[in-house]
């Protein structure tokens, strides 16, 4: 985890320029759950603020950005992830679609990315 942390901040700091870029929010969010024990994967198109349930856990999209004027632009979503039955999150924060392994989810059994916004 402190390792993740480690490279997280070191990649942020050399992005610094790409930060000035403005973004727009999008409506909602397509991402992409797997199942590691059966191997099954399944799309999920959330609306912001929606909860989907994926076999075990449930995954909350509190909001989806994308760059302006690039709607099929990198996708920024912040979701929040749950195991059934365990109130305290699995995950929680913004899972980048270009880079799925920057800020993953650590789950033994289900990976959940982003994929790409919607906006109707």
């Amino acid at each position: 985890m402190l390792r993740s942390l480690s490279l997280a901040l070191c990649l942020l700091a050399g992005a610094a320029p790409a930060q000035s870029v403005a973004t727009s929010n999008g409506t909602g969010a397509v991402l992409r759950g797997l199942d590691k024990l059966t191997g099954r994967a399944s799309d999920l198109e959330l609306r912001s603020g929606e909860t989907a349930s994926f076999g075990r856990i449930e995954i909350a999209l509190q909001e989806c950005r994308y760059p302006e004027g690039d709607e099929a632009g990198d996708a920024f979503a912040f979701v929040t992830v749950r195991e059934a039955g365990n109130p305290d999150p699995v995950f929680r924060g913004w899972m980048i679609a270009s880079s799925p392994a920057l800020n993953a989810m650590e789950h033994q059994r289900y990976d959940v990315w982003a994929l790409r916004c919607t906006t109707s």
